[in-house]
């Protein structure tokens, strides 16, 4: 697993190991990141579930101004922090070890809108449900912001979110992307 654009193009990440781990890979990265376009630049971005730290890194190395990342894991967090490292991103990095799933969301989320939101969790677990509906993350959305979440194929998203529509949706191989914004 790589960064593929921008000043860290190239840098090779550190992995975890395990039984829950699935990095978005390197193609859906490059899919996704092509579709969101140069409106990354200069962004605010939130990485949950973020494992690896690939899609907040990939948008730091793309020009985004801050990412700040979010996992449970212990080794997840290890992780991050050795990435974050790696791409010598450490002024534009903020690594939060929480429970998004059991816990209320940080207060430190609540002081600026994020103009990016990566929701990549564990597949069929309804992870995505419970944080797009029960966490408020429109709320922590900045007005024009995009939420791009990554779930099984097999996995469906509703357009029943309060304050979210979804404009867009694209499979790769057994992966459903979908990118959510504020109902305007």
């Amino acid at each position: 697993m790589r960064i593929i654009s921008g000043i860290c193009r190239g840098k090779k990440l550190a992995q975890i190991q395990g039984y829950d781990i699935r990095p978005t890979s390197d193609r859906v990265r490059e899919a996704i990141f092509n579709i969101l376009g140069p409106g990354i630049r200069d962004s605010r971005v939130l990485d949950l579930f973020a494992g690896t730290g690939a899609l907040g890194l990939e948008a730091l190395s793309r020009g985004a101004k801050h990412s700040v990342f979010i996992d449970s894991a212990h080794n997840s967090c290890t992780t991050i922090q050795k990435n974050i490292a790696l791409c010598k991103m450490a002024e534009k990095a903020s690594m939060i070890h929480h429970d998004i799933i059991g816990q209320p969301l940080p207060e430190i989320l609540l002081a600026e809108p994020f103009d990016f939101i990566f929701l990549d969790p564990p597949y069929a677990r309804g992870y995505v449900e419970k944080i797009l509906d029960k966490k408020k993350i429109a709320d922590i959305l900045a007005p024009k912001g995009i939420i791009i979440v990554e779930q099984s194929h097999s996995e469906s998203l509703t357009n029943e979110f309060s304050g979210l529509d979804i404009y867009r949706q694209k499979k790769y191989s057994k992966t459903l992307i979908s990118f959510l914004k504020n109902r305007q």
